[in-house]
């Protein structure tokens, strides 16, 4: 299927999905739509076991397109059925069965920032940028989203005075994995892919599910939760192909039963 915001490639079990809406691959309807409905299919295509998000040309995302909100008459639910659809395109991404790797390219800007923020796993170039500019326009940022990467004082002062990170001072914070010079930050990304893609992918959809569900939960119950899925796990043919090759010092062949 071809897309107007995106371009998909999907091989050796990575799929690789650039957005592609120049000049800056800001954000509109047609983008959140697009989004939403890739990664709800990502997640059902056994083909696709990891996934690597960037952005084409010089910028991973400048956020929401501040030019379709321009002239636009907001009748009776406009700004509620907008923030629903806006809030479902970084949900399709936080929720994904698969696990994101974002390799940050360039800015990533207020509803780009989201973006980044809602990948499982980040690297970042040596041009990458990551800010909330929202309050220089007069509008708020997305505190939830900047709360998921910095530390307190560093999120509020990014909120309250529109200050962005770049990606040395990123990788010096732990917000990304890697800083690495522009030409090799896909093959940063696809090296976490591969050892990803690698794994079981049942082992690897009931983690990233744990990681999620536990992150609103208390030790106890989090902790409970994950022991049930672990049972649930045990019980699969992946898992015993995995205690198979570990004894006879093999590499596991799995097939995600």
């Amino acid at each position: 299927m071809s897309y107007e915001c995106f371009r998909l490639q999907v091989q050796d079990h990575i799929a690789v999905l650039t957005i592609d809406r120049p000049p800056v691959n800001a954000q509109n309807r047609k983008f959140r739509d697009e989004i939403t409905a890739i990664f709800d299919e990502l997640s059902d295509r056994d083909d696709a076991r990891v996934i690597v998000l960037t952005g084409a040309g010089k910028t991973f995302s400048a956020g929401a397109d501040i030019k379709e909100r321009r002239g636009i008459v907001a009748e009776a639910g406009f700004y509620r059925q907008h923030n629903r659809v806006t809030r479902e395109s970084f949900y399709a991404i936080l929720e994904c069965e698969k696990p994101v790797i974002g390799a940050i390219n360039g800015p990533a800007l207020g509803a780009g920032l989201a973006l980044a923020a809602c990948c499982d796993i980040l690297v970042a170039s040596e041009n990458a940028v990551l800010g909330m500019p929202e309050i220089d326009v007069g509008l708020m940022g997305g505190a939830k989203f900047i709360n998921m990467l910095f530390p307190r004082s560093k999120a509020r002062r990014m909120l309250l005075t529109g200050q962005r990170v770049d990606g040395a001072e990123l990788y010096r914070l732990g917000v990304v994995e890697a800083c690495v010079p522009q030409d090799r930050l896909m093959d940063a990304a696809m090296e976490i892919a591969r050892e990803i893609a690698g794994k079981s992918p049942l082992a690897v959809r009931f983690t990233k599910q744990a990681l999620n569900t536990t992150d609103n939960l208390g030790l106890r119950d989090g902790y409970r939760y994950e022991q049930d899925l672990t049972v649930a796990m045990s019980k699969t043919e992946d898992a015993k192909e995995a205690q198979a090759a570990f004894v006879e010092k093999r590499n596991p062949v799995f097939v995600g039963r």
